[in-house]
């Protein structure tokens, strides 16, 4: 059991279908969830009952009714904005799960409101804090084996069932985005891209190339087609390559003179994101994933589907 030193710290869960019920799990493992919220009160009741917190149906109510420093958005992402809107409405620090919204208008009225209320307003993009990547930015930013040019990305798996809103842009790519930008340590300035639907409402197979100064590259394929999982990427560097698997979080590096696989325990990235969000709450802490980080991913994401839409590159000046 993973925890931290017991505080008066209170965070709620809003949407706890899907990969929300994973947010509730890891916040009673920190000590720190208060109430959880759902459409559905049935399965409201359940989470609550399963980690000894209240169950709303209502956001409204919960909010009235509950003394919160945090809660977690996991709502379906066409609702994201209106719902993180009334939570800081309420001067109450919110963390929306990726993307923050599929416009990056939105983005930035969000933003805005957190700014002006002096609140942490945060999304997540769990990537960033798996072991596997949080490696690999520390020998890019050493340049341990010369200077990274180009990352490529593999995401693949059957379309999980829980996505009926946005396609695999917005709902996968997002992921390998965010850890290319974080990675080159800077956001890209020309994205072009290919995407289509199969299967599925929206395209559920994409990819993705970004430019970034310097002729660094990143390349990201998704699809929703293929039945087995699979999470890699690989970091060519002037002197060696990276290579990395998101699932097992082992890296591995070759150069001239060796391999090199690099053993570690192995961590719950999720636990991580949200002992962040708690630990930044309490002023322990710098938030890992800004506000302006989920918003450039969302304007990449735009530019992406654009692209594919129009068979051009799209340019952006993000800052």
């Amino acid at each position: 059991m993973v925890g931290t030193t017991r505080s008066d710290t209170r965070i709620a869960v809003i949407g706890v279908g899907g990969w929300g019920k994973n947010h509730a799990r890891v916040l009673k493992e920190l000590d720190c969830l208060a109430a959880v919220c759902d459409l559905d009160l049935a399965r409201a009741k359940e989470i609550a009952s399963r980690h000894d917190a209240h169950a709303y149906s209502s956001i409204d109510e919960m909010l009235e009714k509950e003394r919160l420093d945090g809660c977690l958005v996991c709502t379906p992402t066409n609702t994201h904005a209106a719902v993180a809107k009334k939570v800081i409405e309420h001067s109450i620090n919110v963390f929306v799960e990726k993307p923050m919204s599929f416009s990056s208008k939105e983005c930035e009225e969000m933003t805005h409101m957190a700014e002006k209320k002096k609140l942490i307003l945060t999304s997540g993009y769990v990537e960033r804090f798996n072991p596997a990547v949080s490696d690999t930015r520390k020998l890019v930013e050493g340049k341990m084996y010369g200077d990274p040019m180009m990352i490529e990305f593999h995401r693949e798996n059957r379309m999980p069932p829980h996505i009926t809103d946005v396609g695999i842009i917005y709902d996968t790519s997002v992921h390998d985005i965010d850890a290319a930008i974080f990675l080159f340590g800077s956001p890209p300035h020309v994205i072009f891209a290919r995407a289509g639907k199969r299967f599925h409402a929206h395209e559920d197979f994409a990819t993705i190339m970004l430019g970034f100064e310097g002729q660094k590259v990143a390349v990201i394929a998704s699809n929703w087609l293929t039945p087995k999982k699979v999470r890699t990427f690989s970091a060519v560097c002037t002197d060696g390559i990276i290579s990395g698997d998101f699932l097992t979080q082992e890296i591995r590096i070759d150069h001239a003179e060796a391999t090199i696989v690099p053993r570690r325990k192995f961590q719950e990235p999720l636990t991580l994101e949200l002992k962040n969000f708690v630990e930044s709450i309490e002023g322990k802490a710098k938030i890992v994933v800004t506000a302006t980080d989920a918003t450039n991913v969302t304007k990449v994401a735009e530019a992406a589907i654009l692209s594919s839409n129009t068979g051009s590159p799209v340019y952006l000046d993000l800052k």
